[in-house]
């Protein structure tokens, strides 16, 4: 028994031990699938983070950093504050949350070697802060979330961006457009100068207003997701301290799709599926078109601020009807 006991320990080490290293970073269990169904495993994900370190920490730079992990066994977890085994040499920066009143430590995906490292803890996405460490309530662009209804598909949402696109543009603005990586299309508008964090929520409360009267039967502003009735919900809250998934991060859906930049002229063209971890890093074959499509820092135009500084901020408004709701059924049941 004590034998047994023995070889069952050594086999215990030998599979404890890393099965590979890379700038210094252990990595282990390379061959396991990411997740059931997945397609893919630990070691494509993980060759992915690292072909991509140049387009990735661009946009992952200097701001605090939430992953999405999917550990074996478990269900998926938004992973924010590092846990105590993370390594000193990973950059991370201290955020005070309002909401649980403590201080959060933030990773920043400022290197490949972070980046192998979060790909090793099995980190599949990756979301950064709306704003960098050096300013933190500035947010640096102007972001449109549009998510097509169940069953709506891609082309809904590649619909609702073309209205996004022409509410900019009366506005004076533009913007450069990626699919989500799921099923919806995102619209970043680079902003220039220091606008106030309520200007920047409020002019995005006012571009999906302008795009939705442009078109109230394919796309809404509802916030309560029964109100939408099967259309495009044009969603303005990535704003303050919401993140969104970052151009080139992998999502966690079959074959591992990656959230990637497409010319507004190609559109039509393309599908979410189209760009996973294993064709994305030969599909660019060395270009970065995220950074070439983003337009010129824009300044807010002061129509759009004014007109959303009028319209109901979407989840207190939401919480409010919720309520109002929940209590005329109690009343009708009574």
């Amino acid at each position: 028994m004590a034998e047994d006991r023995g070889v069952q320990s050594e086999q215990g080490r030998r599979r404890a031990q890393p099965q590979d290293e890379r700038d210094g970073v252990p990595l282990t269990n390379l061959d396991q699938e990411i997740f059931p169904g997945a397609g893919a495993t630990k070691r494509d994900l993980i060759d992915y983070l690292d072909a991509m370190a140049d387009r990735l920490v661009p946009v992952l730079r200097d701001r605090p950093l939430s992953v999405i992990r999917v550990l074996r066994g478990q269900d998926r977890f938004m992973q924010k504050n590092l846990p105590k085994y993370t390594p000193e040499w990973v950059p991370r920066t201290a955020v005070w949350a309002e909401a649980s009143h403590r201080e959060v430590t933030y990773a920043l995906g400022n290197d490949r070697r972070t980046l192998l490292w979060f790909g090793n803890q099995r980190a599949v996405e990756y979301h950064p802060a709306l704003a960098r460490t050096d300013a933190p309530h500035r947010q640096t662009h102007l972001i449109m979330d549009l998510d097509p209804p169940e069953g709506g598909g891609f082309r809904a949402a590649v619909a609702a961006a073309r209205l996004v696109r022409a509410a900019l543009a009366g506005a004076g603005m533009s913007g450069a457009v990626k699919t989500s990586g799921s099923k919806g299309v995102h619209v970043f508008v680079p902003l220039a100068g220091d606008p106030a964090p309520e200007d920047v929520a409020a002019a995005q409360r006012a571009v999906a207003a302008r795009a939705e009267r442009l078109d109230p039967a394919l796309a809404t502003t509802a916030f309560i997701r029964e109100d939408r009735h099967g259309r495009v919900f044009l969603d303005a809250t990535r704003a303050g301290g919401a993140t969104v998934a970052a151009a080139y991060s992998p999502r966690i859906r079959p074959g591992l799709p990656v959230s990637f930049p497409i010319a507004w002229e190609e559109l039509d063209d393309v599908s979410p599926d189209d760009f996973t971890i294993g064709n994305v890093p030969d599909l660019l074959d060395g270009a970065d078109p995220w950074a070439a499509a983003m337009p010129a820092s824009q300044t807010l135009d002061a129509g759009l601020v004014a007109e959303g500084h009028t319209i109901p901020v979407a989840r207190v408004q939401a919480m409010h009807e919720g309520k109002r709701r929940a209590r005329a059924r109690r009343e009708a049941a009574g």
